[in-house]
């Protein structure tokens, strides 16, 4: 089921493979953020990578949620879907002219800076619109987050963020220009974080350097201390969100700034699952193997991290199991979807693969010319179609035949 809706009748109306995403579960996500840290003034700003649908967009936005963007199309699909454009912050290392022009038009509230040049065309740029550009500068604290070192952003070696001696120089600029506004500092250590310590350490970081940064009369509005809250896709230690805000809100006693998070995974991942098929099964030495309609492009994340998601049939069967290989049709050997589980199977079988709705549809693509699957929401015993199945006309209609004389 999903909330109140068999999972075959989704297979049954809007085909298979198909995304799944709960509603309440959503709403539970955002509610548990808001509610550990207590008064303390909070801003959570979804980090829009994590799942880009503007139907969950929409329903964030609508429980105060801001939203944390690496791109112009990400910020094109926040203001489409009704989302607060002075709830936006615009982290990533390479914004380009346009899309800083396209932010400011829309009044965000702050720019992360990442590099002495981003200041210089943030300036340029803010200039020539007469604006005055809210920002702050992402910090580098050094830290290992104990994830994947795909997922990691804080280290030294990383290209996101600035070190701290940096920062107090792109501080100083900052203050002394006329179009831009110094308004808060920030951090991002990666995502699938399970443990609350490297966050602390990176909040002393902060404290430290916005303690430095007023003693030279540069006050600030927030802290961000960013996002990557984990998940337990198998046998992770449980994200300790509550032991966190209280460690957190202790730390910032007595403080004026306001606290922003920006998780992603957190908030939607454990909401959505990815629908499948078993179109063949097969043994190929001793291997067996289920094939289903889903593939890597689909879901990505087995075979890009070596991610574990845990796969549970739709309709549970009586008899013997085996240890199958849940593979798609795609050309690579690399098209898994998981690993060696325990299943009772029959040609036919739906399977659902849990924890998909972050990094799932969000990642995926058209590889072998395959239309990407449809994203349906769930509320109570409704269902809605956040996006359609992609057509084969859908996969060629930007593309054109060169003239014969080419």
């Amino acid at each position: 089921m999903a909330e109140a809706v068999p999972l075959s009748r989704i297979a049954a109306e809007f085909g298979t493979p198909v995304y799944v995403y709960s509603s309440a579960a959503v709403r539970a996500a955002y509610q548990r953020f808001a509610a550990a840290f207590g008064q303390r003034p909070l801003q959570i700003c979804y980090a829009v990578k994590a799942n880009s649908n503007i139907g969950l967009l929409s329903l964030l936005a609508g429980l105060g949620a801001g939203f944390d963007i690496v791109s112009g199309g990400e910020l094109h699909r926040v203001l489409r879907a009704g989302g607060d454009a002075d709830k936006i912050i615009f982290s990533g290392v390479g914004k380009e002219d346009w899309e800083i022009s396209m932010a400011l038009e829309a009044g965000i509230a702050c720019f992360n800076m990442e590099s002495p040049s981003e200041l210089a065309r943030i300036q340029r740029l803010a200039k020539a619109a007469g604006k005055v550009a809210p920002v702050a500068v992402r910090v580098n604290p050094d830290i290992d987050p104990g994830t994947h070192p795909y997922t990691a952003t804080g280290r030294r070696d990383h290209k996101f963020g600035v070190s701290p001696d940096q920062a107090l120089q792109l501080y100083k600029e900052a203050a002394a220009s006329p179009h831009v506004k110094v308004v808060g500092l920030g951090c991002h250590l990666g995502s699938q974080i399970t443990q609350t310590a490297p966050y602390l350490e990176a909040l002393a970081q902060l404290l430290a350097l916005a303690d430095q940064l007023a003693a030279k009369g540069i006050r600030l509005e927030h802290l961000d201390l960013g996002g990557g809250m984990g998940i337990r896709y198998k046998d992770e230690p449980a994200f300790e969100l509550e032991a966190l805000a209280e460690a957190v809100n202790t730390a910032l006693e007595g403080r004026r700034e306001t606290l922003i998070l920006e998780p992603g995974r957190s908030l939607v991942a454990e909401a959505g699952l990815l629908l499948t098929r078993v179109n063949t099964l097969k043994k190929s030495g001793s291997h067996s193997f289920a094939v289903v309609d889903a593939a890597m492009n689909d879901l990505i994340r087995p075979a890009l991290y070596g991610a574990w998601q845990e796969t549970l049939p739709v309709q549970e069967r009586a008899g013997d199991t085996a240890a199958y290989d849940l593979v798609g049709p795609i050309c690579e050997t690399g098209d898994f979807l998981a690993k060696s589980r325990e299943l009772c199977l029959e040609e036919g079988d739906l399977i659902a693969i849990m924890s998909a709705g972050a990094y799932g549809f969000a990642m995926a693509s058209n590889y072998n010319t395959r239309p990407r699957p449809p994203e349906v929401l769930v509320a109570g015993s409704a269902t809605h179609q956040l996006r359609r199945r992609e057509t084969l006309e859908d996969l060629v209609a930007l593309e054109s035949l060169p003239p014969s004389s080419a």
